[in-house]
């Protein structure tokens, strides 16, 4: 347990952060979710929809220090991929 004032503060801050960041990881995850499911239901024109709302929460999550940017550009690159092969 901390003793010191320092210490103390820095366990609320830690938490307060924790708390944003899975906040964050959980917006990302479900837009991204959302593109899986229209893409594995078969209509490219909801998953166009679906991935022109996550592309920018998963860069916002970059932005945010919430993932790394390479991670970023692949979840992207792999989800833009699936949602191309599912029209043709």
């Amino acid at each position: 347990m901390a003793n010191t004032k320092s210490a103390k503060k820095a366990i609320r801050k830690i938490a307060t952060r924790t708390a944003v960041n899975k906040s964050r990881r959980s917006r990302m995850r479900t837009q991204i979710r959302k593109v899986e499911e229209a893409v594995d239901s078969g209509n490219k024109d909801a998953a166009v929809a679906a991935l022109i709302i996550a592309e920018p929460e998963i860069m916002r999550a970059v932005s945010k220090g919430v993932i790394k940017k390479n991670t970023a550009a692949r979840k992207v690159s792999r989800l833009s991929a699936r949602v191309k092969a599912t029209g043709a």
